[in-house]
């Protein structure tokens, strides 16, 4: 069994993994010009602050074929190419390459960044690459709105719709929750949490329930495709940071899941910033959100989504290095009391 994927921390090694990909990309532009026919102009190798992982980005211009049909939707005067913005990424991981291919729907704004080019090999390299739409606006996350949470649920039942088109063709990731609760415990003695008494009862409480409400949750329904890493910093708005519609981005995460999986994170982020929760509800959100997408939900949805919410704030001392901020810790703590009494 695995740890869950929510709780992700980077490699400390990532940094220099992504130097490396980035004098290798360099290294790759000509090869890579002509994988795309040579379409890619002007590229211009870069980094951002909210970028995790290795992967070498830069930003370039497409020079779509004369005649052609932009699958972004914008106009080419008297058949002439009209060139557009684009970012380039590589190496990404194949799931993220197979599922920009999925979710090409046929409309110039799908629910994720329109795909120009992509492969799975460059010059002999067997590394996946692709080029895809620029969104002009975002991450989310860098600028708070309280649009934001149903925007990104509207976005993210697109995401579903389209998904549902593609079987399940694997079982949903198997979480150790038990060892997960015998490490936050390990973790509450050890580093000197705040609040070590009630984290102590509380997480007392959720091993004397543990094997119920596992036992419910490995048995949720329906299973489908989920996006797997749905928070604001994944989204990016076609209009502006306030309105419009948002593309969700990094598909590397999309996994076999229960919807709930992606509303309890999304809203797990937020836990330690309760005035925002005042404004918007992200579960709620995106049940209404699939609702109006023709997609019902199911009996047991909250419960559901109850016990997530349980088991990641009870486990948030097992990731002290990445969960230890103080006041999330304290959110988590109020957030497995509350939920206690509600799942039995």
């Amino acid at each position: 069994m695995s740890l869950p994927e929510t709780h992700e921390e980077e490699h400390p090694s990532l940094a220099g993994a992504a130097q490396q990909n980035r004098m290798l990309a360099e290294s790759l532009a000509e090869p890579l010009t002509a994988a795309c026919n040579g379409r890619l102009a002007d590229l211009r190798w870069f980094r951002t602050d909210w970028q995790r992982g290795g992967a070498a980005t830069g930003h370039a211009t497409w020079i779509p074929e004369p005649g052609s049909q932009d699958p972004a939707g914008r106009d080419r005067p008297g058949g002439q190419p009209n060139t557009c913005e684009v970012v380039v990424k590589l190496p990404v991981n194949t799931r993220e390459l197979a599922w920009l291919r999925r979710m090409q729907d046929g409309t110039p704004h799908p629910p994720v960044p329109v795909l120009y080019a992509g492969g799975e090999g460059l010059n002999g390299y067997d590394m996946a690459w692709v080029v895809i739409e620029r969104i002009p606006h975002g991450p989310l996350g860098t600028h708070w709105h309280d649009s934001h949470v149903e925007r990104i649920a509207a976005a993210a039942a697109r995401f579903y719709c389209q998904a549902r088109r593609h079987p399940v063709d694997r079982s949903p990731r198997q979480e150790d929750w038990g060892a997960l609760n015998h490490a936050a415990r390990e973790s509450v003695k050890l580093n000197g949490i705040a609040e070590r008494q009630r984290w102590t009862e509380g997480l007392k409480s959720v091993a004397h329930r543990l094997d119920r409400i596992t036992a419910d949750w490995e048995s949720r329904h329906p299973v489908e495709w989920v996006h797997g890493d749905l928070h604001l910093a994944n989204a990016m708005s076609r209009g502006s940071m306030e309105e419009g519609e948002v593309c969700l981005i990094d598909l590397a995460e999309v996994r076999p899941g229960h919807w709930v999986e992606d509303a309890v994170y999304l809203e797990r982020l937020l836990w330690a910033a309760p005035e925002r929760l005042k404004a918007t509800r992200p579960v709620r959100a995106v049940a209404d959100a699939r609702h109006a997408a023709g997609i019902e939900g199911g009996a047991d949805d909250a419960r559901l989504a109850n016990i997530r919410r349980l088991l990641l704030a009870a486990t948030a001392p097992a990731f002290i290095r990445s969960e230890g901020h103080p006041a999330y810790l304290r959110a988590c703590l109020e957030r497995m009391e509350q939920i206690l009494p509600l799942v039995r």
